[in-house]
């Protein structure tokens, strides 16, 4: 599998010179099998500079995606009313989720196209959309397979575990939203902590929210989002092959990120791990 990365900043679009390496934009990932299947994580506002490309580079051809949504809050949502395949009636767009999440994915997907947020209303969609939900078992589509996870977010959030399926092909989770602190908000059932370093577990290359420094989290418990040194932690238990710091704070500039980079590559070595550590980059492209 390919992944790239259209979209790595959290909660809001974030462009500007002191972003302009890491990037701006709202999540938003892509994944390619060897036989050309489309999967699309998040819609942040990433996803409009994806659905350009696929325009140009289609050449007339159907396109058909796959799009995962982690969850419905505005950051990982905003993008789809810009995804100019949307507009395309040869289109083919299945909305993935998880069951349980309120409001329905598709309600929020459809209400964010309501005339009084958004000029032109989800009826305007020439598309082929469908919606699903995924679980923690495997889901085969077109070239890989799919299972999801609830993780700890306020109002609910999915990480997605990813696989070709084929020998000696790689294995992407994505969590991009997910709480690894001890808030006791969330009434975490019992061994969460152990049923995630499972599904994280032996993964190529594991995308994680990395918004804060621990100094910041401690102001922000409660918010759904974890520190450094706590991912590092969960990636070395886990013995995952490569760690990506995602969902960049809106404020990190490119000169934090880099240092941030540096204090989680140090852990790893105090810990002799061997877990390689980068942050997303946006437009940088990862082969599994």
């Amino acid at each position: 599998m390919r992944v790239r990365f259209w979209g790595t900043r959290g909660s809001i679009p974030s462009p500007g010179p002191h972003t302009v390496r890491y990037g701006g934009n709202t999540p938003c990932v892509e994944v390619r099998t060897d036989g050309g299947a489309l999967a699309i994580l998040d819609a942040g506002s990433g996803i409009r500079e994806l659905g350009r490309t696929l325009m140009a580079h289609t050449f007339g051809e159907p396109i058909q995606a796959d799009l995962f949504l982690s969850h419905t809050h505005w950051d990982h949502i905003q993008g789809l009313p810009f995804f100019d395949p949307l507009f395309r009636p040869d289109t083919q767009l299945t909305i993935w989720s998880i069951a349980g999440l309120r409001p329905t994915v598709e309600r929020m997907v459809r209400d964010q196209m309501d005339p009084a947020a958004f000029p032109v209303p989800f009826t305007s969609v020439q598309a082929t959309v469908a919606f699903g939900n995924v679980g923690n078992t495997p889901h085969h589509l077109a070239g890989y397979d799919v299972r999801a996870m609830a993780v700890r977010h306020p109002g609910g959030a999915a990480g997605y575990r990813l696989s070709a399926g084929t020998l000696g092909s790689g294995t992407l989770v994505y969590v991009s939203d997910n709480e690894l602190g001890p808030e006791p908000a969330y009434a975490s059932p019992p061994g969460w902590r152990d049923e995630l370093v499972a599904f994280v577990g032996g993964a190529s290359v594991l995308v994680h929210d990395a918004t804060y420094t621990e100094a910041e989290y401690e102001r922000h418990r409660g918010w759904g989002h974890s520190h450094y040194g706590e991912v590092v932690e969960l990636a070395l238990e886990a013995g995952v092959e490569r760690l990506v710091l995602f969902h960049h704070h809106p404020e990190r500039s490119d000169i934090e990120l880099d240092e941030w980079v540096d204090v989680c590559r140090a852990q790893v070595r105090a810990r002799r791990g061997a877990v390689e550590v980068m942050a997303a980059v946006e437009g940088d492209e990862l082969t599994l």
